[in-house]
């Protein structure tokens, strides 16, 4: 193997952290944003690809952050915890589905995601 392959290899690996990264919000308040935000500040001048990853991963987690705002105030609805279910399980699944993609070398964007960071 050489440099080149280590190197993909790297880029690939450090864009799946930038999504898995997100799961910290499990564990930590904010972590979900926090996580994606120290790996994408580590090595967005190192990799275009890390750099795009992590852009995409922010953004969505601020979306989602912003999604359950809105769903916790429709809580006085009936509907907000309906919501709230259907934003954690959507994006669970958003985010295995983009860490696969990026371990594989693909560039994901996700759906819904409002772009902050461009």
């Amino acid at each position: 193997m050489d440099q080149t392959d280590q190197k993909v290899r790297d880029e690939r690996m450090w864009g799946m952290f930038c999504h898995l990264s997100a799961l910290a919000g499990y564990i930590i308040p904010f972590g979900n944003i926090i996580g994606p935000v120290i790996i994408w500040s580590l090595k967005k001048d190192e990799s275009s690809f890390v750099n795009q990853q992590g852009k995409e991963a922010i953004n969505f987690q601020i979306s989602i952050m912003i999604y359950c705002f809105i769903s916790a105030i429709l809580i006085l609805l009936a509907i907000g915890i309906l919501l709230l279910i259907a934003i954690g399980i959507f994006s669970l699944i958003m985010i295995v589905i983009a860490s696969i993609k990026a371990n594989n070398g693909e560039s994901f964007e996700y759906p819904l995601t409002i772009r902050f960071i461009k």
